[in-house]
């Protein structure tokens, strides 16, 4: 009986184990990028700290942008620059500057060279609506059709 319990449980311990796999650069900077958002919308509608989100410039974080190198690298200059030294030692707001510092070193160092940039419209990370790009043999097929 004891050799079967310590089967089944080394079983089900495998079976646990199996379904883990570890991050790709690419997965961890997909979710930390959606942590940051989701920590931005809180930290602007959270009474304590919507008046340091005021300093805070707007950002529509994606990936697939190659802009947003520099515009995480000038967000954390705001974070680490706050005019405001309550707003510089409210938790959310150190929990923002650690993500943000992560997601940077993950896309510049970790992860270089490993994710792909789709565009590199600088606008989109600002506003949140990107122009359509359309590729050398698209505007070619458009052309032809005038």
């Amino acid at each position: 009986m004891r050799a079967g319990s310590a089967i089944a449980l080394c079983l089900f311990s495998f079976v646990c184990l199996s379904q883990c796999t570890p991050p790709t650069c690419y997965s961890r900077a997909l979710s930390l990028s959606k942590e940051v958002m989701t920590l931005l919308d809180k930290i602007h509608t959270y009474h304590r700290t919507k008046t340091c989100a005021e300093v805070l410039p707007v950002i529509f974080l994606d990936v697939h942008n190659s802009c947003i190198t520099t515009k995480l690298r000038d967000f954390l200059y705001v974070l680490m620059n706050h005019p405001s030294q309550y707003c510089r030692e409210r938790p959310r707001i150190m929990l923002l500057k650690m993500k943000i510092q992560n997601l940077y070193s993950i896309i510049t160092r970790i992860c270089y060279r490993d994710l792909v940039f789709f565009t590199d419209d600088c606008e989109a990370i600002d506003t949140g609506h990107s122009r359509p790009h359309y590729a050398e043999d698209r505007l070619q097929l458009l052309q032809e059709e005038r």
